[in-house]
């Protein structure tokens, strides 16, 4: 789409409008060009740009504008008129400061030409807003209304408020990108179509993305479908790549194979301090909320030494500081008294952070979408360079971020993954639906199949929903107190409200499961220390992990509690960030497998010298950069004979003589979601073979199946039985069987169970305890189990293995090993692993307390490799 130009964009909007537009912005960005005509001709748009593009005016000028048309003519009425949403209460605060500066000056600037303009009211509806405010707004309600979709969904259900949302017409959407790729999306998905039956007229909605892919299917899920089940238009303004952006590899200064732990984290903290002194305000994005901390202690710790920068110009923001904190380290940044903020994931999305010039990403971001959207967070004019730097700390990582800065450089984002037809939120609407109205069940399916994420719905998932709501296994549910939430009209073929239920709405409702700790404790019941639930999500029974600088091995859990045994010298199977860290995207996964086939070509056409320079070239890294990655790749060529990419598999069979163990490593770069569905899968079907417990250690380059034993297990005939029932259309039912025992189906579905209002997190306006409703969901659970088809149980299975892992794109390979397109070669190793295996081997070494040892085994590892090449040399 080209932007038109400026003076065919201002015939739209009002002189007042576009005069105090021009007194204070000067010009239009490109994004405003192209979304305001549309806008204001009344098309659904999707704005995708970066951050300081103007999107957010693109949205709102046009439809301010048009408020103050309606007050020109003494039309304005006492209603909601736009209804904006937004994933993050302190965006909302944001938006409200921000929509004052527009709001106010334009009717300033018409007064000066003799026009009074009414006022325009905005107005908050949160959790967080309070009973006296709800009861100001109802009698004096705001034009634009602020909220969330949480806060959306309970206001449709509000009787006296429900009204003030019946002359709505336009609705806002911001972070799109954020909502789309989670339950809360659908959740919003839902209470658009609800709200859309309410109003007389069609809603026309505007949503606003950051870098995001596809667009097309980010704006389907947007506008969802017509009553007719078609398609409606939305029109999309694509100007995520306008913005000029460079993006830097780098490698610290010090020999990453040999250098030992400390040498290495000294030379990333120099490289780190050279450019936050080369910078106004530098912006350092860490994978975990641990290394956010750890690095701005390390900062402060350095600076406060060598006395050039004040500690006080140096934070950490996490979603896990009090909002007070949040808001105060954001504020400094604002006002420019920061020189160098250090966060995870909680500033990668749009509030306004002021000005940032540059961007360090430690380690890589593990996709491309990522990358351009940490990096977008720079330049925050939309004519300012956008400057990222890369910093790898291994050769794996180096590989990836090599990759993902051409991936960024060319634009090639990696796709969304919407989820579809959770039916854990779809009972939570149903049962807010019951509250507003008696509704025909047909009349209701056909408004739920209007969303986007249940527009694929069928008529026997919809009726199983509404049975169980409507108390069909309450007989069997008593134990857990799970009651009848509606009153269904069977022989009318209706459901309506049900006494009491409106409460347990309001109190329960929501897409966002509680966070909690997990107590461990030893078999003899001594207490250790805690985990958090995300992390005990992914142990399976046999699993070692570090707690407290010892080594636990993870025995089973009961409710809140996990049982663990002490054990010594045993590798770690799962680092304790584990939960935290970003899964590499599958597209990225694809590319930087592909990558690694490219660098091997390249050293068979020109030998490995050559093959350095020409990396070098084609990909715009150091002669340094560029020989690490040929030499490692060369490494593995030598060792094995065989490099694994995007077309060849290696399965590599090796015996650990340290922990008296066999074990097959799956060198199958597609990353983490997509090596967790094949890894479980795999491994159930090698316990059946050979009635051994298997256990799966699962990274992003590959997995590994361990087996304690005293000789060789596994073999190249082994394998293959394996993948003779490893079919791509039978994977969905073997991966059941293997979760089927799992903690983190056990845990899932009591998020879902929660959300489908089975169990409660508040009765009657008392707080029930995480541990009651992980135990009542234990028995739920089973119970379950019986009753074929049970939605809450079949939705649990459903987030797992679609939304956790990634069954689909693992059917999708296995169908390409199917035909051939994928080859695959099993060799067993004679020694130690090959190159690429070693941070397979050494995944859960990865803890902070261990990762010298980690440093001392990868340099062990590949000695033994280079000695053992030498040899053969000889």
């Amino acid at each position: 789409m080209e932007a038109p130009r400026e003076e065919e964009v201002i015939k739209f909007l009002r002189k007042y409008t576009v005069a105090w537009f021009r007194s204070v912005y000067g010009t239009f960005t490109p994004a405003q060009l192209m979304a305001i005509p549309y806008i204001k001709r009344g098309h659904n748009v999707l704005i995708s740009s970066p951050t300081g593009t103007g999107k957010t005016l693109a949205a709102f000028l046009p439809i301010v504008d048009e408020l103050y048309s309606y007050g020109e003519l003494g039309d304005l009425e006492n209603r909601i008129y736009v209804v904006y949403v937004s994933p993050l209460r302190a965006l909302n605060n944001d938006i409200v400061k921000n929509l004052k500066v527009p709001i106010d000056g334009i009717r300033e600037t018409a007064k000066n030409m003799g026009l009074a303009l009414p006022e325009l009211r905005v107005g908050i509806r949160t959790s967080d807003t309070l009973p006296s405010e709800k009861q100001k707004m109802l009698r004096n309600p705001p034009h634009i209304l602020v909220t969330t979709p949480e806060s959306l969904a309970i206001a449709l259900t509000a009787p006296k408020f429900r009204e003030k949302l019946s002359g709505v017409r336009w609705v806002i959407v911001d972070e799109v990108h954020e909502l789309a790729s989670s339950k809360r999306g659908a959740h919003l998905a839902l209470s658009l179509e609800r709200l859309e039956e309410l109003v007389p007229g069609e809603l026309q909605r505007i949503g606003l993305s950051a870098t995001i892919a596809p667009l097309e299917r980010v704006a389907q899920f947007l506008v969802g479908f017509r009553s007719d089940l078609e398609p409606r238009e939305c029109v999309v303004v694509d100007a995520r790549f306008l913005k000029p952006m460079e993006v830097e590899v780098l490698c610290p200064a010090v020999d990453i194979i040999r250098g030992s732990a400390d040498e290495i984290n000294e030379a990333i903290y120099r490289e780190i301090k050279n450019l936050i002194l080369k910078h106004r305000t530098t912006l350092i994005f860490t994978n975990t909320r641990s290394s956010t901390e750890r690095v701005v202690f390390k900062l402060r710790k350095m600076f406060e030494k060598e006395g050039i920068i004040d500690v006080d110009e140096i934070e950490a923001h996490h979603s896990s500081l009090s909002r007070d904190v949040r808001l105060e380290v954001e504020n400094k940044l604002k006002n420019g008294a920061l020189r160098a903020i250090v966060s995870s994931t909680s500033l990668e999305l749009g509030i306004d952070i002021g000005y940032i010039d540059a961007v360090i990403l430690l380690s890589s971001p593990k996709s491309t979408t990522r990358l351009i959207q940490r990096v977008g967070r720079s330049g925050h004019n939309v004519s300012d360079v956008s400057r990222g730097y890369l910093l790898a700390v291994d050769r794996d990582d180096l590989v990836e971020v090599i990759v993902l800065a051409r991936l960024a450089k060319e634009r090639k984002l990696d796709r969304v993954n919407i989820p579809r037809k959770p039916l854990d939120i779809l009972a939570q609407h149903i049962v807010g639906m019951s509250l507003e109205k008696k509704w025909h069940v047909k009349e209701a399916y056909e408004v739920v199949r209007r969303a986007y994420n249940y527009h694929d719905l069928t008529w026997k998932e919809f009726i199983s929903v509404v049975e169980y709501l409507a108390g069909k296994y309450e007989d069997m549910l008593t134990a857990t107190r799970t009651y009848s939430k509606i009153r269904y009209y069977d022989d009318e073929g209706t459901f309506g409200r049900k006494r009491g239920a409106r409460m347990i709405y309001y109190l329960n409702s929501g897409a966002i499961p509680d966070e909690a700790k997990i107590r461990v404790f030893t078999e003899d019941g001594r207490y250790v220390g805690d985990l958090e639930e995300e992390f005990v999500e992914y142990l399976e029974p046999g699993d070692v992990f570090v707690l407290g600088g010892r080594t636990f091995q993870f025995v089973g859990s009961r409710g809140m509690r996990a049982i663990v045994r002490r054990v010594e010298h045993q590798r770690p199977t799962v680092p304790s960030w584990f939960s935290e860290m970003l899964p590499l995207a599958f597209d990225s996964a694809v590319e930087v497998a592909r990558f690694r086939g490219f660098v091997s070509q390249l050293i068979d056409s020109l030998g490995p010298r050559k093959a350095v320079k020409e990396l070098a070239e084609t990909y715009g890294v150091d002669a340094r950069v560029a020989k690490y990655v040929v030499d490692y790749v060369y490494e593995q060529k030598r060792y094995v004979g065989i490099v694994p990419d995007d077309k060849t598999f290696l399965v590599e069979l090796w015996y650990d003589e340290v922990s008296r163990s066999d074990n097959a490593i799956f060198h199958t770069l597609l990353g983490r979601r997509v090596n967790d569905s094949l890894g479980r899968a795999i491994a159930l079907l090698v316990s059946d073979l050979i009635d051994i417990n298997v256990r799966v250690t699962v990274t992003d380059n590959g997995f590994m199946l361990t087996v304690p034993s005293e000789k060789e297990l596994f073999n190249e005939a082994l394998i293959a039985e394996v993948f003779k029932t490893l079919k791509s259309d039978e994977l969905r039912n073997i991966l059941r069987r293997a979760l089927r025992r799992s903690e983190i189906l056990k845990r899932r579905f009591r998020h879902c169970a929660e959300r489908a209002l089975a169990l409660l997190k508040n009765y009657r306006g008392e707080e029930t305890s995480i541990n009651r409703r992980q135990v009542n969901s234990e028995i739920l659970m089973k119970v379950a189990e019986a009753i074929p088809n049970f939605p809450i149980l079949e939705e649990a299975y459903r987030e797992v293995m679609e939304d956790v892992m990634d069954v689909s794109n693992a059917e999708n390979i296995l169908k390409l090993i199917e035909t051939g397109d994928i080859k695959l070669h099993i060799v067993r190793v004679d020694g130690p692993p090959s190159p690429f295996a070693h941070n397979i081997v050494t995944h859960g070494y990865s803890d902070i307390i261990l990762m010298e040892d980690r440093r001392k085994l990868l340099l062990k590892l590949y000695e033994e490799v280079a000695k053992r090449l030498l040899e053969r040399k000889q």
